[in-house]
């Protein structure tokens, strides 16, 4: 048996694809394109518009990773249904969910949350992984290049806003041990904890690169205008919503009683080590 990994060309698909064929795992590669070429995995070319053709890849697998891409919040409800109604055909042996940091509180609602709400009433094997930032927004070239260039981390956050950042990587590494321990259900929060400020990654940056490096709040129509040429005017105007929203929290950090290093003994990376991998 296989496990499917989607996105598995993408920013958070391929290091779980990696991390599995490392493992000596099969790996079937989920893309758009089917004569894409994924090292350490076959490829199949099926879509999240198309529940039968989700059902018939899943049919069989060992497990499933799968996560929804940002597009507009519309777009994403489709392929939830989609994938739940692939998952209750299929019945895959497990199914790993990547919210990517969306929120899944049925009160808030939204696609991320009906598809942890559809797996948990699917009776197959699940678990919910639950980022809250991603390091790898860091990269972006508004942000970097400003790190680079002027010595200065912007991001729409406040200076006190703790969070438990975490990288793509560490979302592989959970991901990968929740496929060896089914008895591990629910919901999982991968990220640095204690979580940390936005200082604290200029300062690790800092350090990375040899020059001072500030932190600067940016508002969240600062950070619309930046990435909308990258992903689009709708799903950016959708994050920018959601950092607007966060502006009224005290913070984002995972729940110790409920974190990958409590559940898994896997331990995400810090900032510097996460530098480190990316060689930066």
């Amino acid at each position: 048996m296989t496990y499917v990994i989607h996105g598995a060309t993408g920013a958070q698909g391929a290091p779980v694809v990696s991390a599995l064929a490392a493992a000596g795992k099969s790996v079937t590669a989920v893309t758009r394109n089917e004569h894409a070429v994924v090292d350490g995995a076959s490829v199949v070319a099926a879509a999240y518009s198309s529940a039968a053709d989700l059902a018939d890849v899943y049919r069989g697998a060992e497990g499933v990773f799968v996560h929804l891409p940002v597009t507009s919040e519309e777009i994403r409800q489709i392929f939830a249904h989609n994938i739940l109604t692939a998952v209750r055909a299929a019945r895959p042996a497990r199914v790993v969910f990547s919210t990517s940091g969306f929120p899944i509180d049925p009160d808030i609602g939204g696609a991320a949350a009906t598809l942890a709400a559809g797996l948990a009433d699917s009776g197959v094997s699940h678990a919910v992984i639950a980022p809250e930032l991603y390091l790898e927004n860091l990269l972006m070239p508004y942000v970097l290049n400003s790190v680079r260039e002027r010595g200065v981390l912007p991001y729409p956050i406040r200076a006190d806003f703790p969070v438990s950042w975490a990288s793509h990587l560490d979302i592989a590494d959970a991901a990968v041990a929740l496929f060896d321990r089914p008895d591990v259900t629910g919901v999982v929060g991968v990220g640095q904890y204690p979580a940390i400020t936005g200082p604290d990654l200029a300062e690790a940056f800092g350090t990375r690169l040899g020059q001072n490096v500030v932190f600067e709040p940016i508002t969240p129509e600062e950070f619309r205008t930046s990435v909308a040429p990258l992903i689009g005017e709708g799903a950016a105007a959708d994050i920018a919503g959601a950092y607007q929203a966060m502006s009224t929290m005290p913070g984002r950090s995972i729940a110790p009683e409920t974190s990958a290093q409590k559940l898994l003994d896997v331990t995400p990376r810090t900032t510097s080590q996460w530098l480190a991998d990316m060689d930066l």
